[in-house]
């Protein structure tokens, strides 16, 4: 019986593997490349968006006891309207700060998101290769297809979306919106990722029963590889290791249903 260390040993040993390594690139390859286009065609938005702001300010003053109200009006386009803001500490600050912080984070959210979906198309090469190197033995099945696959994928990402809105509240809360904000992308990554390899591996009956005797095991592993996936860049090269260590994971459980039901 494998143990945590020798699980996460193995996968390693996998990982860096010729043929592992080349997988490896093409989640990076391929997010870059949708990160890219998305960048600029929302960039572009953006520019058009702030491209022109109308200002307009009231100031009324007192003479010799008679009110006088002055009206400007003020159009700021493009450029000048960037120089506007930076021109004073504050609005510079705040602007820098939304800038970075904003950007930062739908970066890293939409690049877990984009490789997500680009792993989803070769984890039945990565399983396959695995399955051959350790578990001749067992067969591969599979349940799934790809009907049931997109609207199980659109599922999920209308109730992560669902559950961005209604956590809203509690972003406001220190601590709690660490949790807040990363559980709905949690819940897309673990129901993805699993689904991905079960779905590759196993019978829905075999997927039912490892789900039912293993699945806080399998939660508890998908939140290590989520909480990695938070460091930036970690989920372009580790997005392979994600599948050969959960792959581990399924053909051992799988292993052991073979063995009840050969000995029963």
């Amino acid at each position: 019986m494998k143990t945590e260390t020798d699980l996460i040993t193995l996968s390693v040993k996998d990982f860096f593997s010729p043929r592992m390594l080349k997988y490896s690139l093409m989640p990076f390859v391929l997010t870059m490349i949708v990160l890219y286009v998305i960048f600029f065609s929302v960039a572009g938005y953006g520019v058009d968006q702030i491209g022109a702001m109308h200002i307009e300010s009231t100031q009324t003053t007192i003479e010799n006891g008679i009110p006088h109200t002055e009206t400007l009006n003020a159009q700021l386009q493009g450029n000048t309207l960037v120089n506007f803001l930076m021109s004073y500490a504050l609005t510079s600050w705040i602007v820098s700060f939304l800038v970075y912080a904003i950007g930062g984070f739908l970066v890293l959210y939409l690049s877990i998101f984009v490789a997500l979906i680009v792993l989803g198309f070769l984890t039945p090469y990565v399983l396959k290769e695995i399955q051959s190197k350790h578990y001749p033995d067992i067969q591969i099945i599979g349940h799934s297809n790809m009907l049931l696959g997109i609207t199980l994928m659109l599922k999920w990402t209308f109730v992560m979306l669902l559950l961005f809105l209604v956590f809203i509240p509690l972003y406001f809360i220190p601590i709690v919106n660490l949790v807040a904000l990363n559980y709905p992308l949690y819940y897309f990554f673990h129901k993805t990722i699993t689904y991905d390899i079960s779905s590759t591996l196993c019978s829905a009956e075999e997927n039912k029963k490892i789900e039912f005797f293993n699945g806080n095991k399998i939660k508890f592993r998908t939140l290590a590889l989520y909480l990695i996936s938070l460091v930036p860049f970690a989920i372009f090269f580790g997005a392979i290791f994600y599948v050969i260590y959960l792959g581990h994971t399924y053909f051992i459980e799988l292993r052991k249903i073979h063995h009840s039901d050969s000995v029963i």
